[in-house]
């Protein structure tokens, strides 16, 4: 998935499947590898067309599209801490007596959690409905402001509040702001939603899929903001853009 698309930005079938269709290619919506209409691709000694190329990638790189899904807050699924135990437990083809025990619950509370997981999938269905049918109506999205699209947040947020209102102007004005011609950082704002912008604006120095040490990560951001380049690191962990294990040793960006 590159940097500017999210995976909400996809429809639910894409999401599902794991590709999107263009008119020459077929996209991966986890990692954005492209696999072109008309070639042949060499697979395991087989033979793929392009369809069964991404297929086979999708399959042994990703897996299941819940598994995944499942990893996600629940400010961004809509989940409780509860249901996403329950619905990985459901997902590793377990039934109700062991979802019980595996989580110190009745059996009886594990079927009342299905109940309101299909009430809220049947919600779920009308509201999707319903804003697309606003519009279609009105001609003008739920994310569309008076001050233009409101622009999507990175999948890993540390929180979703108003901070994340940006609009493409916002970002301009924090970009002229607090930086310079050649993208480093003259001042580090204050206000959050500002810093949220700048620290998204950082992001683009770092690629997907790569593994980053320590002393690289330093390298990258000193030239951005050489005055506190360890808060600037930090600040990346901690709203959730970059991720790294306890022991320092890799950085990677967070899809």
């Amino acid at each position: 998935m590159n940097n500017n698309v999210k995976i909400w930005d996809y429809k639910v079938e894409e999401i599902i499947k794991g590709y999107r269709e263009n008119p020459n290619e077929y996209f991966c919506t986890r990692c954005g590898t492209v696999y072109q209409k008309g070639r042949i691709y060499p697979v395991d000694e087989a033979l793929y067309d392009a369809m069964g190329a991404i297929k086979e990638h999708i399959h042994k790189e990703h897996g299941w599209p819940v598994d995944y899904l499942l990893t996600l807050k629940g400010n961004l699924t809509g989940l409780s801490e509860m249901q996403q135990k329950l619905l990985k437990l459901m997902s590793e083809g377990k039934n109700d007596k062991e979802i019980a025990a595996a989580l110190g619950i009745a059996a009886s509370t594990v079927r009342n959690h299905r109940f309101k997981l299909r009430e809220k999938e049947k919600q779920a269905v009308l509201f999707l409905a319903m804003m697309q049918s606003l519009a279609e109506k009105t001609s003008r999205g739920i994310g569309m402001s008076d001050k233009g699209a409101i622009e999507g947040l990175h999948t890993f947020a540390a929180m979703i509040d108003e901070r994340y209102s940006i609009t493409e102007p916002d970002s301009v004005k924090v970009r002229k702001s607090y930086m310079d011609e050649n993208g480093a950082i003259k001042q580090f704002p204050a206000k959050e939603k500002n810093k949220i912008i700048l620290l998204r604006e950082v992001m683009n120095n770092f690629k997907k899929d790569r593994d980053y040490t320590e002393k690289q990560v330093n390298m990258i951001l000193k030239r951005i903001y050489e005055k506190d380049y360890v808060y600037l690191r930090r600040a990346l962990i901690e709203y959730g853009f970059m991720e790294r294990p306890a022991d320092c040793s890799v950085y990677r960006v967070r899809e």
